[in-house]
């Protein structure tokens, strides 16, 4: 503590001194209050019930609440007020469904003064109104809020909220009427205490419960909630509708927020587990707390200012049983933690880096930045010299390296999401599409893995080799087989070498022939010869060639030289002497230079044997004795890894989900779930809402699949009295009518609901279909011209 600070404030005619300092609890708290002379504190807790008097140097024990050898329940604690009006006026709400007042002004040692019976559950916050001595409002887990008059037995008002339990409620401190309840199921009511039969506004403030709410000091409209969506946010409710004008996200769901006296946009906030640290929020900078308090080892539980007035002393109590009085001046800064460096890339591909001015302000080459040439997306913050801390005078550099427009275009992207089809048609069909898709857009390599996808995974054996032919250069439609070659392609070296002349004696009869009577067409310009049909037989020979330019001739009869199969003489073929004859090599180019040679012709050519091939053939169908799919699942998912490594989750997706079961087990689920994020993260920066959601419908991932009924609200309100609707089902809790109504047949609609955005008015789909055909004005009469899309 020999670092800690001392502080002094005057407030008019009191001056608060002090320091951080914190006392030992016999018990953990639940709640703190603080007097109006800001001198003494009261701490409340399951076991727990004291006064504290803040003296200069320390906590000093006043009063022990908690009188009697068995104490009742009715001193269990979950929250305790002390008056603003009366110094001698507490509150407490019981763990037993009690709201209990106190009166310290008793010369008796039991301070207890009424007891409130009428919660049948616990009762998780009590407050007093800020002007009317004896006006105390509670909120139970039963769901009900109650108005007690201090003058009476028995509350004056119960105010339902038709929710399971009420977290906090809070009196406005600008409005007489006014208090704010904040529910378990998210959702905010305003009430006025005036009208107990029903809530004057309504509204969906977090996802999920809303532990706390606080109004603020001085801008009567604002009202600050938390919620267990780790969020605090703020609301104007000086509008016909909440709105949220800033929102913090913090770690941790919230358990308490307080305005910071003096400062309208400063909030203290404390979470209701895993983070024990109090945080001060300025709500124009969310993304980093302006001061932070690490004092607690456990949950904060209460947190108060000290004075309505002065900013400076913060109250604490927490489950670790202790009490703390923090100085602000001895907080801890966060962005004297931070990264003062950032970098990110833009959707366009530009490149913005922001550091200290004192680093890159020696660099001669930066021209100013005039902001970004399609979308003013930065800005530059005014400094406020009434700030509390010096680092917010501080001053960053912002440098954008900028790309070429049409260089790091997109419009590939946007364009095959569009034009994908990843589902409703045979595995063949999507493949064919999709690569013809890929290679209109000039991505080749893209389509050449779609076509192979095809060929390894489609059934081929029932269809025929004109359907499976795709393009392989030279602006051919024929199988990547071996149809033919042409003899100017030979090397030099190999046409004087001699040919294997292989007997045909050693020819297989069941899968291969030597078929020394293949005729040859020496023809330069001939790939595939008119009229024949060329079935889908490997052709293998002894000269190295491409694979367009081989082909047989005679296949009409494929077994007729097949022979009764022996055992050959050698292992291997024995290579014949190589002749040096250069005039065969002249005859060889002479004949590529001839005109075409026909089919017929072409069976009575006579070769010389320096000529002749002697070829091998698969006599059987190519797709009988083919490899399963499965052989070739390590392949497939090094190609989707090498995509995804290159930044192409789009392909890497996209045949994840044409493929499905076939390659799903070869890629863990981290990694697929990964693809799929990233690729949804990039559909939705360009706006591509409707793929995106097709691609999670098709998601072959759990944790995708969910992603539609997590992060999916519907707000409905009422057609008639155009109030939201809170319960489930077809009544209005307002008007006490069906919202669902036809407006053609008036009867219940309990399928399918259309309905015109511009009146709420709507029916069943083929009710109004039919009224469109005849007129364009709304069924119901309310003269609107109806759009329905």
């Amino acid at each position: 503590m020999e670092k800690m600070a001392r502080v002094s404030t005057a407030l008019g005619g009191n001056t608060l001194t002090g320091r951080t300092m914190f006392c030992h609890l016999d018990a953990p708290a639940n709640a703190i209050s603080v007097c109006r002379d800001a001198a003494q504190v009261v701490v409340a807790g399951r076991n727990i019930f004291k006064i504290y008097s803040i003296e200069e140097e320390q906590f000093v024990e006043k009063l022990n609440l908690r009188v009697g050898r068995k104490p009742s329940l009715n001193f269990s604690c979950a929250d305790v007020v002390w008056h603003q009006m009366d110094e001698n006026l507490l509150a407490t709400a019981a763990t037993n469904g009690v709201v209990v007042t106190w009166n310290l002004g008793k010369p008796s040692r039991n301070k207890q003064d009424q007891l409130f019976t009428e919660h049948k559950r616990t009762v998780n916050k009590v407050c007093f109104h800020p002007t009317e001595v004896y006006m105390l409002l509670s909120g139970s887990q039963d769901g009900y809020m109650k108005c007690f008059d201090l003058r009476k037995k028995d509350s004056v008002s119960t105010f339902s909220g038709q929710s399971e339990s009420v977290r906090d409620v809070q009196f406005s401190i600008r409005d007489y009427f006014t208090f704010a309840a904040t529910f378990e199921n998210g959702n905010v009511q305003l009430w006025d205490i005036r009208r107990p039969d029903r809530y004057e506004r309504m509204f969906t403030a977090h996802n999920g419960p809303v532990f706390c709410c606080d109004w603020h000091p001085e801008d009567r409209g604002w009202l600050a909630t938390g919620g267990r969506d780790k969020m605090v946010k703020v609301w104007d409710m000086n509008t016909t509708r909440a709105k949220e004008i800033y929102c913090v996200q913090t770690i941790a769901s919230v358990a308490r927020v307080k305005w910071r006296p003096e400062c309208k946009h400063h909030i203290a906030t404390c979470s209701m587990m895993v983070d024990h640290n109090i945080y001060v929020w300025d709500v124009r900078r969310p993304f980093i707390p302006s001061a932070m308090f690490e004092e607690h080892k456990d949950v904060t539980t209460g947190i108060v200012w000290r004075h309505l007035h002065d900013p400076y002393f913060l109250l604490s109590g927490s489950k670790d049983s202790t009490l703390y009085q923090h100085i602000f001046k001895d907080a801890s800064q966060p962005i004297d933690r931070a990264n003062p460096e950032g970098l990110c890339y833009s959707l366009y591909g530009d490149l913005a880096f922001a550091a200290k001015e004192s680093l890159i302000s020696s660099d001669s080459n930066r021209k100013p930045y005039i902001g970004d040439r399609r979308h003013p997306i930065f800005f530059k913050r005014k400094l406020d010299p009434t700030e509390q801390f010096e680092y917010i005078s501080s001053s960053s550099a912002l440098s954008v390296f900028e790309t070429d427009v049409e260089s790091g275009s997109m419009d590939w992207f946007v364009h095959t999401a569009k034009q994908y089809a990843l589902a409703g048609r045979p595995l063949a069909e999507l493949c064919d599409h999709n690569a013809k898709v890929a290679k209109g857009l000039d991505r080749n390599q893209v389509a050449q893995t779609w076509t192979m996808l095809r060929i390894i995974y489609s059934s081929l054996g029932t269809m025929s080799s004109t359907n499976l032919n795709h393009s392989m250069g030279k602006g051919s439609t024929t199988l990547p087989l071996m149809n033919s070659f042409n003899l100017k392609d030979i090397p030099s070296g190999l046409g004087s070498e001699s040919r294997l002349d292989r007997s045909k004696g050693e020819s297989r009869t069941e899968n291969i022939l030597m078929d020394s009577s293949s005729t040859l067409i020496n023809n330069e310009d001939n790939e595939e010869t008119e009229g024949s049909d060329v079935p889908a037989d490997y052709l293998l020979g002894d000269v190295e060639a491409d694979e367009d330019d081989l082909y047989m001739m005679d296949h009409e009869n494929p077994h007729a030289e097949e022979q009764e199969y022996s055992l050959p003489q050698e292992a291997f073929p024995l290579r014949h002497e190589i002749v040096d004859n250069p005039s065969a090599l002249d005859h060889l180019q002479d004949k590529a230079d001839s005109p075409h040679v026909s089919g017929n012709e072409a069976e009575t050519v006579s070769l010389t044997p320096v000529e002749s091939f002697s070829l091998i053939s698969i006599s059987h169908s190519l797709y009988e004795n083919r490899l399963p799919s499965d052989f070739f699942n390590p392949i497939v998912r090094d190609t989707l890894l090498f995509y995804a490594e290159q930044g192409d989750v789009q392909t890497a997706v996209s045949v994840l989900i044409v493929l499905g079961d076939r390659i799903r087990k070869e890629i863990d689920e981290q990694t697929q779930e990964h693809w799929y994020t990233s690729y949804i993260d990039l559909l939705q920066r360009f706006q591509l809402w409707n793929i995106s959601n097709e691609v999670i419908k098709l998601s072959t991932c759990r944790a995708i699949n969910c992603l539609n009924q997590a992060s999916t609200t519907l707000h409905i309100n009422c057609s008639n009295c155009k109030r939201p609707m809170s319960n489930r089902g077809w009544i209005c809790d307002r008007c006490r009518q069906c919202a669902s109504m036809c407006a053609v047949c008036h009867h219940v609609v309990k399928g399918l609901f259309v309905w015109c955005q511009g009146c709420s008015h709507g029916g069943h789909l083929q009710h109004i279909m039919k009224w469109l055909e005849t007129s364009s004005h709304c069924p119901a009469g309310c003269g609107h011209l109806c759009e329905y899309t």
